[in-house]
Order: C-alpha cells, then structure tokens, then sequence
C-alpha cells in the first residue's frame, strides 16, 4: 500500500466528517457552515483523486513510448 492511499484516506475521512458537520448544521444559514460544505467536498473529491490515481499507477505497465522503433524525426 503506498503512502499516497493513506493520504488519500486521510483526506477522504476529514472531508467526510466536514460533510457531516456541515449537514448537521444546514438549517443555521450561518456562512462557516457553507464553507465546511465547500471543503468537504474539496477534501473528500481530492483524496478520491490522490488514491485512485495512486493505484492506478501502481496497477499498470510502464507505457515504453520506442517499442516500435521509430525515433524522433
């Protein structure tokens, strides 16, 4: 597991629980609770983004752009 999933979860869970709040709170109309809105959205979105794309270079070839023998022209 690489270090960038667990940032990825990271920012996932503190993004989630900013979420949380901010749902909990909606009926306030205060503009804190607006903005913990907006970044938990922002946190959560970013860690999904960190991990998946963690993994996805972890799952897949390194892309050899000379394997067909042509050169720079």
């Amino acid at each position: 597991m690489s270090l960038f999933v667990v940032i990825g979860a990271i920012f996932m869970i503190g993004g989630l629980t900013a979420l949380a709040i901010a749902l909990r709170h909606r009926r306030e109309q205060r503009p804190r609770y607006a903005a913990m809105l907006i970044g938990g959205m922002m946190a959560t979105a970013f860690g999904l983004v960190l991990a998946g794309f963690s993994v996805a270079y972890k799952a897949t070839a390194p892309l050899d752009l000379n394997a067909t023998g042509e050169g720079a022209r």
